[in-house]
């Protein structure tokens, strides 16, 4: 029996229940992939893959902490007895804490830094090692501007995390290129979402954007877009890559 989701590439979404990876999500749902929609927040993630696709063929929620190495594994197992395989990684999953630079403990540095890169690093090696065994796949890892300029706005751990992503990025390229598999990053600069309008404040939005050369925060759409085509199959001479959309904030 032929069911509509046959012929649909498998995507793997980190950090999904709301925000940047929710959008990116619905983003890849309809331009025509099954969607896994993870995050630590399982009845966050239910809600988006239900808005998705209610039957769950096309878009199923799974509750995981990227910390956990073997819920990672765990996870591809799962998707390939019921889906059959996974084309597609997004590493989304992040943490922020705005604390001051010099006010960060040990704790709160190594817990930011087990989510944003060691979650990240992991994923990485579990599906880029069964991509490369099939031949093919397309790993995105969502970095920051913050990883680029130093900014702590978000804190400082989480900056020298998504640092961090960019450079693991670079290594895995290298390493899963020969196999068919692309990893690139995505670093955007503050977009339209309610993170960061509580981070900025809702009365000064307006005047924060003002701040940035285009004059606008920026649209969470496009880095989904940028996102998609990254993990299309024409992107296959395309890796190792960081594609910036930060408003002209960073420029090199």
């Amino acid at each position: 029996m032929t069911t509509r989701s046959e012929g649909r590439p498998v995507a793997v979404v980190t950090g999904a229940g709301n925000g940047l990876g929710a959008v990116i999500a619905a983003h890849l749902h309809r331009s025509g992939h099954r969607v896994a929609v993870v995050d630590v927040d399982e009845a966050a993630a239910t809600t988006v893959a239900g808005d998705l696709d209610g039957t769950g063929e096309t878009a199923r929620a799974y509750g995981l902490d990227v910390t956990d190495r073997g819920a990672i594994e765990d996870l591809l197992t799962t998707l390939l007895e019921s889906w059959g395989d996974v084309q597609v990684l997004v590493n989304n999953a992040a943490r922020t804490q705005a604390t001051p630079l010099l006010e960060i403990s040990s704790e709160e540095l190594a817990s930011v830094m087990a989510v944003n890169i060691g979650g990240t690093f992991a994923a990485c090696q579990v599906f880029g090692r069964h991509m490369a065994a099939a031949g093919y796949g397309r790993i995105v890892n969502l970095g920051s501007l913050a990883g680029q300029n130093g900014g702590t706005a978000t804190g400082g751990h989480y900056a020298s995390s998504k640092g961090a992503v960019l450079a693991a990025t670079k290594v895995f390229a290298r390493e899963l290129a020969s196999a068919g598999v692309t990893v690139n990053a995505v670093s955007p600069g503050p977009l339209d979402l309610p993170v960061v309008r509580r981070i900025v404040g809702e009365a000064d939005v307006d005047r924060f954007a003002e701040t940035i050369p285009v004059g606008r925060l920026g649209s969470p759409e496009f880095i989904a877009e940028m996102v998609a085509l990254l993990a299309s199959p024409g992107a296959a001479s395309v890796t190792g890559a960081c594609w910036d959309a930060n408003g002209g904030l960073y420029v090199r």
